[in-house]
């Protein structure tokens, strides 16, 4: 049996107003936020889970459910130190991070190299360790009319322990 995980995540939130909109854990200037229990940085949100998923340690919503008001308004950095914590207890290290954000607006790219270095430090990685890139729609589906936003994440775990 090989040392090697591999995990896919999948987060999805909707786009409101009075919310500020963060991602990676970066606030990225835009009229709207996303709605949620946390934060809603759907982004992060995706890397958590495709993390969990590849340990075999359930997924966010078990270990930071939206009925516990404990994570209400809570930065999903701190849940992914909380989920880099967990990782480490159970022998793992994270050998890479594919993070994908699906949004018609806004760009990202000024905000790209941000995201990397949150998450990389959070996580204790180099940031050529994490990427993070994003795509548009088309103009097609909730995304791409702007009523939301989603993410998909593949991460690589080595079991060192």
């Amino acid at each position: 049996m090989t040392n090697l995980r591999i995990g896919h995540g999948y987060d999805v939130h909707r786009l409101t107003e009075g919310r500020a909109l963060i991602l990676g854990g970066v606030t990225v200037p835009y009229d709207k936020g996303l709605d949620g229990h946390s934060d809603a940085d759907v982004l992060t949100h995706a890397v958590m889970d495709a993390l969990l998923g590849a340990a075999a340690l359930g997924d966010i919503g078990q270990l930071f459910p939206d009925s516990d008001d404990a994570f209400l308004q809570i930065s999903s950095l701190v849940l992914l130190q909380r989920v880099a914590e967990k990782l480490a207890e159970n022998g793992y290290q994270v050998v890479n991070v594919d993070a994908t954000l699906i949004a018609q607006r806004p760009k990202i790219g000024p905000y790209r190299m941000a995201m990397r270095e949150n998450l990389a430090r959070v996580l204790g990685v180099a940031i050529e360790q994490v990427n993070v890139k994003a795509t548009t729609e088309e103009h097609l589906g909730f995304t791409g009319e702007g009523l939301g936003m989603s993410a998909h994440a593949v991460a690589l775990l080595e079991k060192i322990r």
